[in-house]
């Protein structure tokens, strides 16, 4: 599936950009689905919302049980002072997760295809197993920041093995919040631990004090719908604000070796599936 030069690349980057990987109509049975679900969703079940920058407010019952369920979090600046939404719940929604690639039709069957499956054995994971899938709209206007992190901290392995799949539904761009990686930070330390104990109280750790790159550093990938975007669980990225009046919609899978040992205080100790 992947040309020498691609893993070269991948290797030395911490990254991968796979154009017109997958189809506008492929693209759009993901988006409908996604869609689907906010509109049977009822924003009186929760305020839960999603936010890399306040930890605490992912602390709660309902995203920590989540992982083999499908639940919709809000964004941060989605309600009033009251408490109320701002707008109509379809614009509010910061993410669908976590476990669309088992549960929903359309996701499972695209999260369990071949391409997939090769792209992950040809990135040197030898036994594949998804663990996470998230639907991530980046709303006009309030699609929030997501501060940057390394995706080992949540599914860390030792060694460490995961994989991020990042699917541009949309296009993306600097306007709406694409994302960003750190130049020549593939290889940068373990930073911080996201433990889950056996209370459900959940503590990130900050394991040395190196610097997270500067934001006017960063390499913004901007990419048409159809993209992919693979990198590794050690590389720096963060996507900014959307301030724009178009979506970002994306599609991330999180994809650990079944050869490594999966960490217990992983927050998310559902059964993954094997590609």
């Amino acid at each position: 599936m992947l040309t020498t030069e691609q893993k070269k690349s991948y290797q030395q980057n911490g990254y991968l950009v796979l154009e017109e990987c997958f189809s506008a109509e492929q693209m759009g049975v993901l988006k409908n689905s996604a869609n689907n679900i906010v509109a049977e969703f009822d924003p009186n079940s929760t305020r839960t919302v999603f936010s890399t920058e306040d930890q605490t407010k992912t602390r709660d019952d309902y995203f920590l049980s989540s992982g083999d369920k499908v639940r919709c979090f809000f964004e941060e600046d989605a309600f009033d002072d009251k408490g109320q939404l701002k707008q109509d719940k379809s614009l509010s929604i910061n993410k669908i997760g976590h476990a669309l690639h088992q549960l929903v039709p359309e996701f499972k069957g695209f999260s369990h295809n071949d391409k997939i499956r090769d792209i992950a054995l040809d990135l040197g994971l030898a036994k594949p197993q998804i663990h996470q899938s998230m639907y991530i709209f980046k709303q006009p206007k309030i699609g929030g920041v997501i501060r940057w992190h390394q995706d080992a901290s949540y599914f860390l392995t030792t060694p460490i093995s995961v994989v991020t799949f990042w699917l541009a539904v949309e296009d993306a761009t600097l306007e709406n919040g694409c994302l960003q990686v750190g130049k020549g930070c593939a290889e940068m330390p373990l930073k911080e631990q996201f433990k889950r104990f056996e209370d459900d109280t959940t503590e990130l750790t900050q394991l040395h004090d190196f610097p997270w790159p500067d934001d006017d550093t960063a390499l913004p990938l901007e990419v048409k719908a159809g993209t992919l975007v693979v990198f590794n669980g050690l590389l720096p990225h963060f996507s900014a604000p959307n301030v724009s009046d178009k979506s970002r919609h994306a599609f991330t899978l999180h994809i650990t070796c079944g050869n490594t040992l999966y960490a217990q205080e992983n927050w998310l100790q559902a059964p993954p599936s094997k590609l």
